[in-house]
């Protein structure tokens, strides 16, 4: 039985020695999470002592539609204490996809989690809810989706939404969306709710949710559709190593030709890196080895709305905002070209004119010399 009884918990920093990590260790964790979260180095304190100080949080971890991607992000996350947070530090006290208890005695420790912490524990959700013949379409011991997520959400403090089926349907709700997909959002309105898009999305992104919900005591600052600013306020785009072969002009025409083995932009077989804000181009997957677009696939956009819907996947988009105006991709490549073009003119008068003006001046400097000498 689960129990409000403190002196009998641990804080996050007690459980962490236990695992027979050391203090090192610890603040290792603390200066990478934080770097993760955007926060300035005089933050990693606060983040420490909130760490030492506060004890776990308990967590109910529903799952429906979806396939278990997210889950398995986060426990293969680059940093091992990542994995120790969220499996056991958080107090994982429900999720059928992790914990050894199954039948009576999973939903038996769900029900003692949702009465003894009441408007305390975090839910978080991963994938979407079925609407659609009375939420038939996924039922887990003889009640619906949408049943047993409303029973647990009413305690929650916040819902989490890991993943694209949670935060946005994904490809369940594509059109013409037979179980009707539905994501949380649209079902739960009177709660916080964070979404954390990506089809999964990346562990320490998951990790860094939940360390800046303990260290502060609140959400982390959101973006217009619920995502964490932290790690959704740049598009795929900006921080990609192929943005300078885009901004030259110099495309992948097909995924086997010349150009995709020089690695040059992926825009015009339908990468969706500049319509898409994700964190996948700064820190990667695999512990920070790749990413699709390194792996050499263009971004599908699996952080925004109906990406699904979208348009063909491997089709580029007929217009971008760039450069001040919407331009199609050759057009960026006449652009570009037209710049170099007139960037070496402009260099080439440059340099001509500081000639000449170096001739006229070693002249002046001659005669001068010559009428010192004749004097």
């Amino acid at each position: 039985m689960i129990t409000k009884d403190k002196t009998k918990q641990s804080t996050y920093y007690e459980s962490i020695i236990k695992q027979g990590y050391s203090r090192r260790d610890f603040m290792k964790f603390v200066t990478y999470i934080s770097a993760y979260l955007g926060l300035e180095n005089s933050m990693v304190g606060q983040v420490a002592k909130a760490l030492e100080t506060s004890y776990r949080v308990p967590v109910i971890w529903e799952h429906f539609q979806e396939c278990t991607c997210c889950s398995e992000s986060f426990i293969r996350s680059d940093h091992p204490i990542v994995a120790d947070i969220i499996l056991d530090k958080i107090s994982l006290d429900y999720t059928l996809t992790l914990m050894a208890a199954s039948g009576h005695q999973a939903e038996a420790a769900k029900k003692a989690t949702m009465d003894n912490y009441k408007g305390e524990y975090i839910l978080c959700v991963e994938g979407s809810v079925p609407m659609g013949d009375d939420g038939n379409y996924c039922c887990i011991g003889g009640r619906s989706a949408k049943d047993i997520l409303l029973e647990a959400a009413e305690g929650a403090k916040a819902i989490i939404c890991w993943g694209s089926c949670a935060c946005n349907g994904c490809v369940q709700a594509a059109y013409p969306n037979p179980t009707e997909a539905t994501p949380i959002h649209k079902i739960i309105k009177n709660k916080p709710i964070v979404r954390v898009p990506g089809c999964p999305p990346i562990g320490e992104v998951m990790a860094g949710v939940i360390v800046h919900l303990v260290a502060f005591g609140r959400l982390p600052e959101l973006d217009r559709i619920g995502r964490p600013k932290a790690f959704y306020s740049k598009r795929v785009h900006d921080t990609c190593y192929r943005r300078p072969y885009y901004d030259a002009g110099l495309f992948v025409e097909s995924f086997d030709d010349e150009n995709a083995k020089k690695g040059y932009c992926l825009y015009k077989v339908g990468c969706k890196g500049p319509m898409t804000y994700n964190a996948c181009g700064a820190m990667k997957w695999n512990n920070g080895v790749s990413f699709p677009i390194q792996s050499g696939h263009g971004c599908f956009g699996c952080s925004e709305e109906n990406f699904w819907d979208n348009g063909p996947i491997y089709e580029r988009l007929t217009g971008l905002h760039g450069f001040g105006i919407e331009s199609s991709a050759d057009t960026i490549g006449k652009v570009a070209a037209g710049a170099v073009a007139g960037g070496l003119a402009a260099h080439a008068i440059a340099a001509n004119i500081s000639k000449k003006k170096e001739l006229k001046e070693s002249i002046s400097r001659g005669k001068r010399n010559e009428k010192a000498l004749d004097s």
